[in-house]
């Protein structure tokens, strides 16, 4: 069994579709979804259909629970704000529903999800470095834990003390705990534009990172197309 992890989609088609194919020729069996299906890019509908039909494992972010709901948004960045606002505006309420509903954390076989933290995973702290991760650790209750929300691959392990290691192939030590970021499908922020995903293969205990070429250009077309915030489809070239 070969799962990908899929985080941080937002709403990019092109993006989900090369990572989708990519994990095709990768042998993947099965996936499961970190959150953050919709928001900021302009084909929320179609991508969080796809997610549906695949039946994976989904939880929550916090653009699908922006998106779900009828709350001001005026605290909000602005630019993230208009996004979500045209997002409301293209959902019905069947896919509003199905975001409202989605768990905020979840285990799946020997790992568990969650879109941002397991400590306070309604507050959508981020976790930026080893300090940050120390608090989660004793909330992880399996030897993995995938996550996302910041949008940059990490991974601390947590054996004699937490560290941080290279997000590249990661071996997984039998005595160690591992709280992973998986980077973002749909709007990568390392400076690396390419899609970003993660394989886990517990036969060979490995986590895996991969990295995708997508049309970015036909992705930044149809957000001018949409009439979302130019900043949007500009960010997407430049990885940030």
């Amino acid at each position: 069994m070969r799962t990908a992890l899929l985080g941080d989609i937002h709403a990019n088609l092109e993006a989900l579709e090369a990572v989708l194919a990519d994990a095709t020729t990768q042998g993947v069996t099965d996936y499961a979804c970190l959150g953050d299906v919709v928001g900021y890019n302009a084909d929320p509908v179609t991508c969080l259909n796809m997610i549906r039909d695949i039946g994976c494992p989904t939880v929550k972010g916090n653009h699908d629970q922006d998106a779900s709901e009828d709350h001001s948004l005026e605290n909000m960045n602005p630019v993230a704000a208009t996004a979500l606002q045209w997002t409301r505006n293209q959902l019905d309420e069947d896919q509003r529903l199905w975001l409202k509903r989605l768990r905020m954390v979840r285990q799946v076989s020997d790992y568990t999800i969650v879109h941002s933290t397991l400590d306070q995973p309604v507050n959508w702290n981020y976790v930026t470095n080893r300090f940050d991760a120390i608090s989660n650790f004793s909330y992880q209750f399996t030897q993995l834990c995938f996550h996302g929300h910041t949008h940059v691959p990490r991974v601390y392990i947590k054996s004699e003390k937490v560290r941080q290691i290279p997000a590249d192939a990661v071996v997984i030590e039998p005595s160690a705990k591992y709280f992973i970021n998986i980077g973002s499908v749909g709007q990568p922020r390392d400076g690396d534009p390419r899609a970003c995903y993660a394989i886990y293969d517990p036969e060979n205990n490995l986590v895996v990172f991969r990295r995708v070429d997508y049309d970015i250009a036909k992705t930044q077309a149809k957000i001018i197309e949409a009439g979302l915030p130019k900043a949007l489809a500009e960010r997407l070239a430049e990885g940030r």
